[in-house]
């Protein structure tokens, strides 16, 4: 597995078994959310400093971001959507 998508993959695993939403961890990284999003998508190839500064949000080791996954892991899924309701969602109430 290339290391963009470890780190990715490792991020995403941690947030979510904490119960932190995306946008909540990039708040407190200083990172925008979008940014957040890409770098779990692996869209986004983060620096060693704004790894280091996950790292330290999240309350994990840097190198807890690099372990390789455990057999027969699977992507995590996502957190309930704390979202407003589309247009399209509002007009058929």
């Amino acid at each position: 597995m290339k290391a963009r998508a470890l780190v990715a993959w490792n991020i995403r695993r941690i947030r979510v078994d904490r119960g932190i939403p995306q946008e909540q961890l990039a708040y407190d990284a200083g990172i925008d959310r979008s940014y957040m999003s890409g770098l779990e998508r692996k869209l986004k190839n983060p620096t060693i400093d704004l790894l280091d500064r996950l790292a330290d949000t999240l309350g994990v080791q840097l190198n807890e971001l690099f372990l390789p996954l455990p057999k027969g892991a699977t992507i995590h899924k996502t957190l309930p959507k704390g979202r407003k309701s589309t247009r399209l969602d509002r007009k058929k109430k």
